[in-house]
Protein backbone atom coordinates (compact mmCIF):
# COMPACT_ATOMS: atom_id res chain seq x y z
CA UNK A 1 0.00 0.00 0.00
CA UNK A 2 1.53 3.38 -0.95
CA UNK A 3 2.82 5.81 1.63
CA UNK A 4 0.98 9.09 2.30
CA UNK A 5 2.48 12.23 3.82
CA UNK A 6 0.03 14.71 5.33
CA UNK A 7 0.07 17.91 7.38
CA UNK A 8 -1.92 18.55 10.57
CA UNK A 9 -2.43 21.97 12.18
CA UNK A 10 -3.79 23.23 15.52
CA UNK A 11 -4.83 26.80 14.63
CA UNK A 12 -6.69 27.43 17.89
CA UNK A 13 -3.21 27.92 19.35
CA UNK A 14 -2.81 31.08 17.27
CA UNK A 15 -3.11 31.34 13.48
CA UNK A 16 -4.92 33.41 10.88
CA UNK A 17 -6.48 32.13 7.68
CA UNK A 18 -3.48 33.51 5.80
CA UNK A 19 -1.16 31.43 8.02
CA UNK A 20 -3.14 28.30 7.25
CA UNK A 21 -3.31 29.09 3.56
CA UNK A 22 0.46 29.51 3.42
CA UNK A 23 0.95 26.11 5.07
CA UNK A 24 -1.62 24.42 2.82
CA UNK A 25 -0.15 25.89 -0.37
CA UNK A 26 3.40 24.96 0.60
CA UNK A 27 2.27 21.45 1.54
CA UNK A 28 0.59 21.15 -1.83
CA UNK A 29 3.67 22.43 -3.66
CA UNK A 30 5.86 19.92 -1.82
CA UNK A 31 3.61 17.02 -2.84
CA UNK A 32 2.02 16.31 0.53
CA UNK A 33 -1.21 14.39 0.17
CA UNK A 34 -3.52 16.24 2.54
CA UNK A 35 -3.97 19.19 4.88
CA UNK A 36 -5.88 18.53 8.10
CA UNK A 37 -6.79 20.94 10.87
CA UNK A 38 -8.26 20.60 14.33
CA UNK A 39 -11.76 21.92 15.03
CA UNK A 40 -11.51 23.85 18.30
CA UNK A 41 -12.71 27.26 19.47
CA UNK A 42 -10.36 27.76 22.44
CA UNK A 43 -6.60 27.64 22.91
CA UNK A 44 -4.96 25.00 25.07
CA UNK A 45 -2.12 25.75 27.44
CA UNK A 46 -0.47 28.94 28.62
CA UNK A 47 -0.36 31.17 25.54
CA UNK A 48 -2.45 34.00 24.15
CA UNK A 49 -4.01 32.12 21.24
CA UNK A 50 -4.10 35.41 19.32
CA UNK A 51 -5.68 36.42 17.05
CA UNK A 52 -8.29 33.89 18.18
CA UNK A 53 -10.01 30.80 16.79
CA UNK A 54 -10.99 30.18 13.20
CA UNK A 55 -13.99 28.10 12.16
CA UNK A 56 -12.82 24.81 10.66
CA UNK A 57 -15.33 24.52 7.84
CA UNK A 58 -15.16 28.18 6.87
CA UNK A 59 -11.38 27.74 6.71
CA UNK A 60 -11.65 24.61 4.59
CA UNK A 61 -14.14 26.31 2.26
CA UNK A 62 -11.57 29.04 1.64
CA UNK A 63 -8.78 26.51 1.14
CA UNK A 64 -11.01 24.57 -1.26
CA UNK A 65 -10.89 27.56 -3.61
CA UNK A 66 -7.31 28.60 -2.84
CA UNK A 67 -5.69 25.18 -3.42
CA UNK A 68 -5.86 22.77 -6.34
CA UNK A 69 -4.86 19.21 -5.47
CA UNK A 70 -4.30 18.64 -1.76
CA UNK A 71 -7.02 16.88 0.23
CA UNK A 72 -8.67 18.80 3.07
CA UNK A 73 -10.22 17.63 6.32
CA UNK A 74 -10.80 17.90 10.06
CA UNK A 75 -9.28 15.89 12.90
CA UNK A 76 -11.89 16.12 14.23
CA UNK A 77 -15.12 18.11 14.15
CA UNK A 78 -17.05 17.89 17.42
CA UNK A 79 -20.63 16.66 17.09
CA UNK A 80 -21.57 19.21 19.76
CA UNK A 81 -20.67 22.14 17.50
CA UNK A 82 -23.14 21.69 14.64
CA UNK A 83 -26.53 20.15 13.90
CA UNK A 84 -26.19 17.11 11.64
CA UNK A 85 -28.33 18.41 8.75
CA UNK A 86 -26.48 21.73 8.36
CA UNK A 87 -23.16 19.89 8.85
CA UNK A 88 -23.98 17.53 5.97
CA UNK A 89 -24.88 20.52 3.79
CA UNK A 90 -21.69 22.44 4.68
CA UNK A 91 -19.33 19.51 4.09
CA UNK A 92 -21.05 18.60 0.81
CA UNK A 93 -20.66 22.20 -0.34
CA UNK A 94 -16.97 22.31 0.57
CA UNK A 95 -16.54 19.00 -1.24
CA UNK A 96 -18.06 20.59 -4.34
CA UNK A 97 -15.97 23.75 -3.93
CA UNK A 98 -12.81 21.62 -3.76
CA UNK A 99 -13.70 19.34 -6.64
CA UNK A 100 -14.08 16.32 -4.35
CA UNK A 101 -11.13 16.65 -1.94
CA UNK A 102 -12.81 16.68 1.49
CA UNK A 103 -12.62 14.23 4.40
CA UNK A 104 -14.79 14.60 7.51
CA UNK A 105 -13.45 13.63 10.90
CA UNK A 106 -16.29 13.56 13.43
CA UNK A 107 -16.07 12.97 17.18
CA UNK A 108 -18.14 13.31 20.33
CA UNK A 109 -16.37 16.47 21.58
CA UNK A 110 -14.30 16.54 24.76
CA UNK A 111 -13.06 20.06 25.57
CA UNK A 112 -15.66 21.41 27.98
CA UNK A 113 -13.93 24.78 28.44
CA UNK A 114 -14.45 25.81 24.82
CA UNK A 115 -18.14 24.99 25.08
CA UNK A 116 -18.47 27.16 28.17
CA UNK A 117 -16.49 29.99 26.57
CA UNK A 118 -18.76 30.19 23.52
CA UNK A 119 -22.15 29.15 24.86
CA UNK A 120 -22.25 25.67 23.35
CA UNK A 121 -24.16 22.97 25.28
CA UNK A 122 -21.90 20.21 26.60
CA UNK A 123 -23.94 17.20 27.71
CA UNK A 124 -22.61 14.24 29.64
CA UNK A 125 -20.35 11.75 27.87
CA UNK A 126 -23.06 9.13 27.35
CA UNK A 127 -25.33 11.62 25.63
CA UNK A 128 -22.47 12.95 23.53
CA UNK A 129 -21.84 9.44 22.21
CA UNK A 130 -25.55 9.01 21.48
CA UNK A 131 -25.54 12.26 19.56
CA UNK A 132 -22.40 11.26 17.65
CA UNK A 133 -24.03 7.98 16.65
CA UNK A 134 -27.14 9.78 15.41
CA UNK A 135 -25.10 12.45 13.60
CA UNK A 136 -23.11 9.81 11.75
CA UNK A 137 -26.32 8.07 10.73
CA UNK A 138 -27.91 11.30 9.55
CA UNK A 139 -24.89 12.67 7.67
CA UNK A 140 -24.28 9.40 5.83
CA UNK A 141 -28.01 8.96 5.23
CA UNK A 142 -28.42 12.41 3.72
CA UNK A 143 -25.40 11.95 1.47
CA UNK A 144 -26.26 8.45 0.22
CA UNK A 145 -30.01 8.81 -0.31
CA UNK A 146 -30.53 8.70 -4.10
CA UNK A 147 -31.46 11.97 -5.78
CA UNK A 148 -35.23 12.22 -6.03
CA UNK A 149 -35.81 10.13 -2.90
CA UNK A 150 -36.50 11.34 0.64
CA UNK A 151 -34.69 10.71 3.90
CA UNK A 152 -36.24 10.48 7.36
CA UNK A 153 -34.72 9.69 10.74
CA UNK A 154 -36.28 9.26 14.17
CA UNK A 155 -33.69 9.37 16.90
CA UNK A 156 -33.65 10.29 20.54
CA UNK A 157 -31.87 13.58 19.93
CA UNK A 158 -32.52 14.38 16.25
CA UNK A 159 -35.56 13.88 14.06
CA UNK A 160 -35.67 14.39 10.30
CA UNK A 161 -38.84 14.04 8.25
CA UNK A 162 -39.15 13.83 4.47
CA UNK A 163 -35.85 15.57 3.69
CA UNK A 164 -34.86 15.95 0.02
CA UNK A 165 -31.35 15.03 1.21
CA UNK A 166 -29.60 17.69 -0.84
CA UNK A 167 -27.00 18.75 -1.80
CA UNK A 168 -24.92 15.72 -2.70
CA UNK A 169 -21.14 15.75 -2.29
CA UNK A 170 -18.97 15.34 -5.35
CA UNK A 171 -17.30 12.18 -4.03
CA UNK A 172 -19.40 9.08 -4.46
CA UNK A 173 -20.92 7.52 -2.52
CA UNK A 174 -19.72 10.17 -0.02
CA UNK A 175 -16.57 11.81 1.34
CA UNK A 176 -14.38 9.64 3.57
CA UNK A 177 -15.36 9.65 7.25
CA UNK A 178 -12.79 9.50 10.05
CA UNK A 179 -13.72 8.37 13.57
CA UNK A 180 -11.24 7.66 16.31
CA UNK A 181 -9.89 7.70 19.82
CA UNK A 182 -8.63 5.32 22.47
CA UNK A 183 -12.01 3.80 23.33
CA UNK A 184 -12.18 0.02 23.39
CA UNK A 185 -15.88 -0.48 22.67
CA UNK A 186 -18.16 2.37 21.58
CA UNK A 187 -15.72 4.28 19.39
CA UNK A 188 -14.45 1.27 17.38
CA UNK A 189 -18.05 0.06 16.98
CA UNK A 190 -19.11 3.45 15.58
CA UNK A 191 -16.12 3.48 13.24
CA UNK A 192 -16.92 0.00 11.99
CA UNK A 193 -20.51 1.00 11.27
CA UNK A 194 -19.93 4.34 9.62
CA UNK A 195 -16.31 5.30 9.01
CA UNK A 196 -13.61 4.65 6.46
CA UNK A 197 -10.68 5.36 8.78
CA UNK A 198 -10.00 5.07 12.51
CA UNK A 199 -7.78 7.73 14.05
CA UNK A 200 -5.72 6.97 17.14
CA UNK A 201 -4.39 10.25 18.58
CA UNK A 202 -0.77 10.50 19.69
CA UNK A 203 -0.02 6.77 19.83
CA UNK A 204 3.14 5.03 20.90
CA UNK A 205 4.13 2.01 18.87
CA UNK A 206 3.44 -0.52 21.64
CA UNK A 207 -0.04 0.91 22.24
CA UNK A 208 -1.10 1.20 18.63
CA UNK A 209 -1.00 -2.49 17.69
CA UNK A 210 -3.57 -3.57 20.33
CA UNK A 211 -5.92 -0.78 19.27
CA UNK A 212 -5.63 -1.92 15.64
CA UNK A 213 -6.73 -5.34 16.84
CA UNK A 214 -9.75 -3.87 18.60
CA UNK A 215 -10.81 -2.00 15.47
CA UNK A 216 -10.30 -5.05 13.27
CA UNK A 217 -12.51 -7.07 15.61
CA UNK A 218 -15.16 -4.35 15.47
CA UNK A 219 -15.02 -4.44 11.67
CA UNK A 220 -15.53 -8.19 11.70
CA UNK A 221 -18.47 -7.87 14.09
CA UNK A 222 -20.05 -5.29 11.79
CA UNK A 223 -19.59 -7.54 8.75
CA UNK A 224 -16.76 -5.50 7.24
CA UNK A 225 -13.58 -7.09 5.90
CA UNK A 226 -10.56 -6.01 7.99
CA UNK A 227 -8.12 -8.16 6.02
CA UNK A 228 -6.28 -5.37 4.24
CA UNK A 229 -3.36 -3.63 6.02
CA UNK A 230 -4.46 -1.01 8.49
CA UNK A 231 -3.83 2.60 8.40
CA UNK A 232 -1.50 5.46 8.08
CA UNK A 233 0.22 7.83 10.47
CA UNK A 234 -1.10 11.39 10.37
CA UNK A 235 0.96 13.70 12.48
CA UNK A 236 1.11 11.77 15.73
CA UNK A 237 -2.08 9.86 15.04
CA UNK A 238 -2.46 6.37 13.66
CA UNK A 239 -5.30 5.71 11.27
CA UNK A 240 -6.84 2.32 10.63
CA UNK A 241 -9.05 1.38 7.71
CA UNK A 242 -11.75 -1.23 7.33
CA UNK A 243 -11.64 -2.71 3.85
CA UNK A 244 -12.90 -2.13 1.28
CA UNK A 245 -11.85 1.51 1.18
CA UNK A 246 -14.28 2.80 -1.43
CA UNK A 247 -12.94 6.31 -1.93
CA UNK A 248 -10.25 6.73 -4.57
CA UNK A 249 -7.33 8.84 -3.41
CA UNK A 250 -6.02 11.69 -5.52
CA UNK A 251 -2.91 10.74 -7.54
CA UNK A 252 0.28 11.37 -5.59
CA UNK A 253 2.32 14.38 -6.58
CA UNK A 254 5.24 13.21 -8.74
CA UNK A 255 7.84 15.51 -7.13
CA UNK A 256 9.84 14.19 -4.15
CA UNK A 257 9.11 15.49 -0.65
CA UNK A 258 12.35 17.46 -0.56
CA UNK A 259 11.47 20.10 2.04
CA UNK A 260 9.07 20.59 4.91
CA UNK A 261 7.13 23.55 6.29
CA UNK A 262 9.37 24.80 9.10
CA UNK A 263 9.71 28.47 8.19
CA UNK A 264 6.05 28.84 7.27
CA UNK A 265 4.82 27.33 10.50
CA UNK A 266 7.31 29.13 12.77
CA UNK A 267 4.63 31.62 13.94
CA UNK A 268 2.36 28.71 14.83
CA UNK A 269 5.20 26.82 16.51
CA UNK A 270 5.86 29.80 18.77
CA UNK A 271 2.26 29.55 20.00
CA UNK A 272 2.27 25.78 20.31
CA UNK A 273 1.42 23.60 23.27
CA UNK A 274 4.43 24.27 25.46
CA UNK A 275 7.33 22.38 26.97
CA UNK A 276 5.29 19.63 28.59
CA UNK A 277 3.68 18.67 25.30
CA UNK A 278 6.99 18.86 23.45
CA UNK A 279 8.35 16.33 25.94
CA UNK A 280 5.38 14.08 25.19
CA UNK A 281 6.08 14.42 21.47
CA UNK A 282 9.72 13.47 22.00
CA UNK A 283 8.64 10.40 23.97
CA UNK A 284 6.43 9.36 21.09
CA UNK A 285 9.25 9.77 18.62
CA UNK A 286 11.64 7.78 20.78
CA UNK A 287 9.12 4.96 21.01
CA UNK A 288 8.45 4.97 17.28
CA UNK A 289 12.19 4.88 16.45
CA UNK A 290 11.55 4.76 12.70
CA UNK A 291 8.64 4.77 10.24
CA UNK A 292 9.64 1.26 9.22
CA UNK A 293 8.26 -0.11 12.51
CA UNK A 294 4.96 1.64 11.87
CA UNK A 295 4.94 0.27 8.33
CA UNK A 296 5.21 -3.23 9.69
CA UNK A 297 1.85 -2.63 11.42
CA UNK A 298 0.34 -1.66 8.06
CA UNK A 299 0.66 2.13 8.21
CA UNK A 300 0.55 4.01 4.96
CA UNK A 301 2.46 7.16 5.76
CA UNK A 302 3.36 10.04 8.01
CA UNK A 303 2.52 13.70 8.43
CA UNK A 304 3.91 16.91 9.83
CA UNK A 305 2.87 18.54 13.09
CA UNK A 306 3.38 21.98 14.57
CA UNK A 307 6.36 21.49 16.87
CA UNK A 308 10.01 22.16 16.00
CA UNK A 309 11.17 18.66 16.99
CA UNK A 310 8.50 16.89 14.97
CA UNK A 311 9.08 19.08 11.95
CA UNK A 312 12.78 18.29 11.95
CA UNK A 313 12.04 14.59 12.12
CA UNK A 314 9.39 14.71 9.43
CA UNK A 315 11.73 16.69 7.19
CA UNK A 316 14.09 13.74 7.45
CA UNK A 317 11.24 11.35 6.65
CA UNK A 318 10.13 13.51 3.72
CA UNK A 319 13.65 13.54 2.31
CA UNK A 320 14.30 9.80 2.70
CA UNK A 321 10.96 8.11 2.06
CA UNK A 322 10.25 6.61 -1.34
CA UNK A 323 6.50 7.16 -1.48
CA UNK A 324 6.08 4.95 -4.53
CA UNK A 325 6.89 1.83 -2.49
CA UNK A 326 4.46 -0.32 -0.57
CA UNK A 327 4.56 0.41 3.15
CA UNK A 328 5.28 -3.26 3.88
CA UNK A 329 8.45 -3.19 1.71
CA UNK A 330 11.37 -2.92 4.13
CA UNK A 331 13.63 -1.44 1.45
CA UNK A 332 11.41 1.66 1.41
CA UNK A 333 12.39 2.46 4.97
CA UNK A 334 16.11 1.76 5.11
CA UNK A 335 17.12 5.43 5.01
CA UNK A 336 14.49 6.57 7.50
CA UNK A 337 15.96 4.47 10.29
CA UNK A 338 18.20 7.41 11.20
CA UNK A 339 15.30 9.91 11.46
Amino acid sequence: MPVALRTFTEPQQGATYDDLLAVAREAEALGFDAFFRSDHYLKMGDMSGLPGPTDAWITLAGLARDTERIRLGTLVTAATFRLPGPLAIAVAQVDAMSGGRVELGLGSGWYDAEHTAYGIPFPALGERFERLDEQLAIVTGLWTTPVGERFSFAGRHYQIADSPALPKPVQAPRPPLVVGGWGRARTPALAARYADEFNVPFPQLADFAPQVGVVRAACESAGRDPAEPFGEVRSFAGVAECAPFVHARQPRHPEPRARVLFELVRPLVQNDLGERDLVAVERHQAAAQSPRQWAELGHRGSGTAMTPSSLRRHRCVAETTDTSCASSDASCWSATSTC
